[in-house]
């Protein structure tokens, strides 16, 4: 039975939204460092955020390590940044929160290897709507240092949709975004009636962009603020993991996947070349 979609995107639950405005620990400074964030843009976080932990100096020497500036450390050390004790209360709430909810999940064998927010991403059926029906308006593209609105004309061309979902945070996104932006370049012109959507998991519309312009994501992306508006119904599994690639054709059928555990991106790149050999 064919599964028709409508289209997909974040309808964000409370925890994401939630980890969104909590400050941030240092654990998670270093992992935005070690993540290819720059020290400024961990200070725009910070300045946005806050800083919810103790600096001494085992932090800052795991901060050095990772990357950090002096600017950023004396930044931290001086407490510009620190969060009220309310604030750091309810961050430490929120982590213990998620160590419970890890500890069930593995127990209960679910997937636990993504560190991002899991989006909490729900399919339905719609009846009569089109993939150029839920993505016109809502698209935006990398354009001379900014992003900005995609096409509809050039949109309602494609008959071939491969949707992308990943984040800056997640290491296997980020080390498998450049063979996509290869494959892309490589086949994408030849066959204009193809598009890669990308759908960002990120924390913020700064991780966003930063993800998109350091990996030169040549196609379009569903706006940041956009995520959760008319492109957020798709009928299937819920998608557990990033990243995860879907391909479907213009009426919204679902023509392959890349799975999880692990997503095996060889057979939906495959799947995709067939198609477009036979077109």
């Amino acid at each position: 039975m064919v599964r028709l979609l409508a289209f997909l995107c974040f309808l964000l639950t409370a925890d994401f939204l939630v980890a969104n405005i909590l400050p941030l620990t240092g654990k998670e400074l270093s992992l935005m460092l070690r993540s290819g964030y720059s020290s400024e843009a961990v200070l725009r976080e910070l300045a946005e955020r806050k800083f919810a932990d103790r600096f001494d100096l085992t932090l800052e020497n795991e901060l050095l390590k990772a990357g950090a500036t002096q600017p950023l450390v004396a930044a931290l050390r001086s407490g510009a940044y620190q969060a009220s004790p309310s604030e750091v209360a309810m961050a430490q709430e929120h982590a213990e929160a998620a160590q419970v909810r890890a500890a069930t999940e593995s127990a209960e064998g679910l997937p636990t290897r993504n560190p991002m927010p899991r989006p909490n991403l729900h399919r339905e059926e719609q009846q009569g709507s089109t993939m150029y029906d839920h993505l016109k308006d809502d698209l935006v593209y990398w354009h001379e240092g900014a992003l900005v609105p995609f096409d509809n004309a050039a949109l309602e061309k494609k008959k071939l949709y491969l949707l992308f979902f990943s984040a800056f945070g997640s290491k296997e996104g980020r080390q498998f975004t450049p063979r996509l932006v290869d494959y892309y370049n490589r086949v994408g012109s030849r066959h204009p009636e193809f598009e890669v959507i990308f759908f960002s998991a990120d924390r913020s519309q700064f991780a966003m962009e930063n993800y998109i312009s350091q990996t030169n994501m040549p196609w379009p992306a569903v706006a940041y603020d956009k995520r959760s508006g008319k492109a957020g119904t798709l009928r299937g599994n819920l998608i557990q993991q990033v990243p995860h690639l879907i391909l479907v054709n213009a009426a919204g059928e679902i023509l392959s996947d890349s799975g999880e555990n692990p997503p095996n991106y060889d057979k939906i790149l495959a799947d995709l070349d067939k198609i477009l050999g036979a077109n």
